[in-house]
């Protein structure tokens, strides 16, 4: 048996200085366990892996392309991935994992709008909108990206910024390893963030 946690939330902003909306906030421990593959998810490599069995970059490329699946069978344009996205993201999966919290908010108390600012990704935007899921699971069928992706799209705050047509870019994290300090290594845990943009 694994365990499974998952956390979403999502911000806009109109003009630079507009306030802010909170448009989500869902915190669902041990949802269900990954659905059957949908055609779009079978031509993705390595949806059924976990940590121990494939490299991190892969489980990464992984999810967006189950992502990008799930889009496209919803009629939704494909997000790009982004390097200032991704950054913000990855160093947010490590820091949950090697300090044993789970939240959008750091043990420095930034949130993920400052992650993603200090990234560069809000630089010189007059409009953006960003939103973030979280997810971190242990064992083979709770750590591999089809199962986390399937925990996202069984929750409606998770399933709305992955199926959102407002954004255009994704950065993804993956860390080796739970945020919890009492799940062994050896029950292939991995923590996953996934945070969404667009900007102009």
């Amino acid at each position: 048996m694994g365990s499974s946690t998952v956390f979403s939330f999502s911000l806009r902003a109109g003009r630079l200085g507009a306030a802010l909306a909170v448009l989500a906030l869902l915190w669902a421990l041990s949802l269900a366990s990954a659905a059957p593959a949908s055609a779009g998810a079978r031509a993705c490599p390595s949806v059924n892996a976990t940590p121990t069995q494939v490299a991190q970059n892969e489980l990464v490329r992984s999810t967006l392309c189950l992502i990008n699946a799930q889009r496209a069978r919803h009629r939704v344009a494909p997000l790009r991935m982004s390097g200032q996205l991704s950054a913000a993201a990855q160093g947010h999966a490590q820091d949950m994992e090697r300090r044993n919290y789970f939240s959008h908010n750091s043990q420095t108390g930034a949130t993920f709008v400052d992650r993603i600012r200090r990234a560069g990704y809000l630089r010189r935007a007059s409009y953006w909108t960003i939103g973030e899921n979280l997810a971190w699971g242990a064992g083979i069928n709770r750590s591999t990206p089809l199962s986390i992706v399937a925990a996202w799209m069984n929750s409606a705050p998770h399933k709305a910024n992955m199926l959102s047509s407002r954004y255009t870019e994704i950065g993804i994290g993956v860390a080796i390893g739970a945020p919890r300090g009492h799940v062994r290594s050896s029950l292939s845990a991995a923590t996953y963030a996934t945070d969404f943009g667009a900007r102009r």
